[in-house]
């Protein structure tokens, strides 16, 4: 895209559209167990849209703004550190192992099936 003010509109708008689908979620699914879903789920999506190749206009509105937005490294990191400070260090190890390993297989089943799909 050559446009740099088209790129910037379209990554605020699916990251404007990617928060507020990451805040509904939370208010469905309490605490650590939200973290995971935004970010498999996050993962799953930008693994379709980056093997689909949709073009620069909708990748920087879906992969970059609406991925983006909706998964939340921040979220992962106060949950894992907050966990541990509090006394539950083997709970924030298996939490980070569980949330990586969520995204990442998540990640690879997307791009999979998009690529099985075209």
């Amino acid at each position: 895209m050559t446009n740099p003010l088209l790129a910037a509109a379209l990554v605020g708008v699916g990251g404007s559209l990617g928060a507020t689908a990451r805040h509904v979620v939370a208010l469905r699914i309490e605490g650590r167990r939200s973290v995971v879903a935004v970010n498999a789920l996050g993962s799953l999506a930008l693994g379709g849209v980056l093997a689909a190749s949709v073009g620069s206009a909708a990748t920087a509105l879906l992969a970059v703004g609406f991925c983006g937005a909706f998964t939340t490294f921040s979220s992962f990191a106060v949950e894992t550190v907050s966990t541990a400070a509090g006394g539950e260090g083997d709970v924030a190890v298996r939490f980070a192992a569980a949330n990586l390993l969520a995204a990442l297989a998540a990640f690879l089943t997307g791009s999979t099936l998009v690529a099985a799909l075209a």
